[in-house]
């Protein structure tokens, strides 16, 4: 089998911006919301596809907020998708999925708790995990973790990121370290971009390993010597934007494997629809649970 791993709070955002505004009945905007539900009623009825999850930043901020000041928070985003948050979580729960909505930890952890408790399992083939973000590029092994960018159809394995970014899944945090990541808030070391960062960390893989002396670099004299001048001075913050993009391993999931097997739409789904003013979509579910 293959497991699906969705990041909710992702395809809300992407429902939000690319699906047409929708108002409820009560006059709420629930457009990103009907549009999530289509989105994963395509996922669930494709072929193949038994097992999924999906998580959701229940809250914008996390423990990361504590770490520095500057990570990602609420501030900017459309208060209408915002309030769709718990409403999506609900609406997702009641077509069947497994929710993991995090508050304390990101849906990302989520995420990659999952796939370190599953990617074991006896029977799991391989684990998808259906997002594009470049943080989540880490988790990718092989061809058996994969990430999946459905928006453009685009498989990418580890010979994938590499191609990509130019470094190998596991030193994902420290390029990130590095080059920054303008999605989470945090800037990356002055000088330092995509292309130096995945030259200098193809060779040593790590921060820790970079050599003080940048003659060993591989990179011109006078662009090495400026890099090192720079992560000499802010190897601090190279070390905390690191870790900011170090996913965590040990959120506390309840779900097992078997919980994870999609079994049809709770019969709750009718009066969801019915709350967002959408009475066609229930007849487009092809398989409802008994209770």
């Amino acid at each position: 089998m293959k497991i699906y791993l969705v990041d909710g709070t992702y395809e809300l955002f992407r429902s939000h911006f690319g699906a047409p505004p929708r108002k409820a009945p009560d006059g709420r905007e629930v457009g990103a919301t009907l549009g999530l539900l289509r989105s994963l009623l395509m996922l669930l009825t494709t072929p193949g596809i038994t097992h999924v999850a999906c998580a959701f930043d229940h809250v914008i901020e996390s423990f990361r907020n504590d770490q520095y000041p500057g990570y990602k928070t609420g501030a900017g985003v459309d208060p209408n998708l915002i309030a769709q948050f718990p409403l999506a979580e609900e609406a997702v729960s009641s077509l069947g999925l497994v929710v993991w909505s995090m508050v304390e930890f990101e849906a990302d952890d989520a995420l990659s708790s999952a796939t370190a408790r599953f990617k074991n399992e006896d029977g799991v083939e391989q684990i998808v995990i259906c997002s594009p973000d470049k943080d989540l590029a880490q988790l990718v092994s092989g061809s058996r973790i994969v990430g999946w960018n459905r928006r453009r159809n685009i498989l990418i394995d580890e010979a994938g990121v590499v191609e990509k970014f130019g470094v190998r899944p596991q030193s994902i945090p420290d390029w990130l370290g590095l080059v920054g990541d303008a999605a989470d808030g945090f800037p990356g070391i002055p000088g330092w971009g995509e292309k130096s960062a995945a030259a200098v960390l193809a060779k040593y893989e790590h921060l820790e390993a970079i050599p003080a002396d940048p003659q060993t670099w591989g990179l011109s004299a006078s662009r090495a010597a400026r890099l090192a001048e720079s992560l000499a001075q802010h190897r601090a913050e190279a070390l905390l934007f690191r870790k900011l993009a170090t996913l965590r391993e040990d959120v506390p999931l309840k779900e097992t494997l078997a919980d994870l097997k999609w079994q049809g739409a709770y019969t709750r789904l009718k009066d969801v629809c019915h709350r967002l003013g959408d009475e066609k979509f229930p007849g487009r579910v092809p398989r409802w649970r008994e209770r």
